[in-house]
């Protein structure tokens, strides 16, 4: 049986069409909510309107530079790879709509994308239907600010190109390129392909098709490269790990400020540099450690690769200079892959995300103010959040480490033996 058959097969089974109805049924109304609270967004509870201003204000700004064929070089606020720039044109393709108004259709269509791709995945035979609940019911967690922000467009790209992989190791890289041009972290879905051809094709495409894109830009903008600047004066900000430890020295008497820089509330003051330069060498560590890793890993199941992004982007989070809320949609994106499969060794994982949302949209922008001010109530949201997202980076980094160096404890999560891989009809097959 093909597996076009199988599909259509499980299709008409009444118990998948359920859960698909439910599915779209709590998509529509999950979204209907986040559009009115975006609608809402001037109420103090919802932020005061600093959600939305991100995009009617900031973005609009820079759409009206980027059309004249130019990016923002000198503006400390563009801290973005060129990729962003047709991201952030996009609204143009809805002329009868305003800037902000087409930008908010654009990114929930996007966001219908992801759903169907992972409700496409969860349909086929040995799959799971989990990873497309998990992302209908885990955006909204965040309220409105995905909405208002271009995360959901990276993290689409970052989606199907682990979804891509198994067919198609070259789209996977297309795509993946395509997503580090925008925001980078993209990337970090090349890191789990199996060793051999699916590795080399991944890789290469992802080169030829970052270097075509790049030259293409190039030529069409000036200062292409203009983020990178802006990138590297960033200091630590206050929702960092840093920037925790920074906010409860201030109890301590540290007498550091919160100043409004590069985009975003960062500390200033004695050890700020430190603590940057701290998070930059923490950073170093978690690449040496994903590098370490692939090295040594050994044995790979078709879940390996969506558990390994998960992993790198958790590491990489927790040990950045900024933790904006929004990073959180990159996390709900890549652990509701991993959920599209029985084999992932990330579901404790996905759960701890999910609480983290939860506890950073307490953060910001129920109480952001709290948080800015490193008030006893701010300071023990924002140790919660961390806490949860460093507990999710340990459990995603030691059970991947487990899955792919430790036969018997592969044995043990009732997975295959190792030099063996599911096919779709779950039968074993020699790798």
């Amino acid at each position: 049986m093909s597996a076009c058959q199988s599909v259509t097969r499980l299709l008409t089974r009444p118990s998948t069409r359920h859960r698909l109805l439910g599915l779209t049924a709590a998509w529509l109304l999950t979204r209907a909510l986040m559009l009115w609270l975006l609608a809402h967004d001037g109420l103090p509870l919802l932020g005061g309107g600093s959600v939305a201003r991100e995009v009617w204000k900031l973005y609009q700004h820079w759409y009206g530079l980027l059309s004249h064929g130019a990016f923002p070089a000198h503006d400390t606020l563009w801290q973005y790879p060129p990729g962003a720039g047709p991201v952030l044109l996009s609204p143009a393709l809805l002329p009868g709509l305003t800037y902000f108004r087409a930008f908010v259709v654009l990114t929930v269509a996007v966001d219908a994308l992801v759903t169907l791709a992972l409700a496409h995945a969860g349909t086929r035979p040995g799959r799971s239907l989990r990873g497309a609940g998990y992302w209908t019911l885990g955006l909204p967690l965040l309220l409105h600010v995905p909405l208002a922000r271009y995360d959901v467009q990276a993290t689409a790209l970052a989606v199907l190109s682990l979804l891509a992989l198994p067919r198609s190791p070259r789209a996977c890289g297309a795509l993946a390129a395509l997503g580090a041009l925008v925001k980078v972290w993209p990337a970090l879905a090349l890191l789990g392909p199996p060793r051999g051809r699916p590795t080399r094709s991944a890789w290469t495409w992802a080169a030829a098709t970052g270097a075509v894109l790049l030259t293409v830009l190039a030529g069409l903008f000036e200062n292409p490269l203009a983020f990178a600047r802006q990138q590297g004066g960033r200091g630590v900000q206050i929702e960092s790990f840093g920037g925790t430890a920074l906010a409860l020295a201030t109890h301590a008497g540290w007498p550091g400020r919160v100043r409004y820089r590069y985009g975003s509330l960062e500390f200033t003051g004695p050890y700020v540099s430190t603590v940057a330069h701290l998070s930059l060498a923490l950073s170093a560590g978690a690449f040496g450690l994903l590098l370490l890793w692939r090295i040594r890993a050994r044995h790979w199941t078709p879940a390996t690769p969506y558990d390994a992004a998960l992993s790198a982007v958790l590491l990489f989070t927790v040990t950045s200079r900024v933790i904006s809320p929004q990073y959180m949609v990159w996390l709900l994106g890549l652990a509701a892959v991993c959920l599209t499969s029985p084999l992932t060794t990330q579901r404790p994982v996905a759960a701890l995300i999910a609480l983290a949302s939860l506890v950073s949209v307490i953060a910001y922008p129920v109480l952001y103010q709290q948080v800015a001010a490193c008030t006893w109530t701010g300071c023990a949201l924002m140790v919660m959040r961390n806490a949860l997202l460093a507990a999710a980076a340990l459990f995603s980094f030691a059970r991947l480490w487990r899955s792919t160096t430790s036969p018997k404890w592969m044995r043990q999560e009732g997975e295959p033996e190792p030099g063996t891989h599911r096919l779709p009809h779950g039968t074993l097959s020699p790798s």
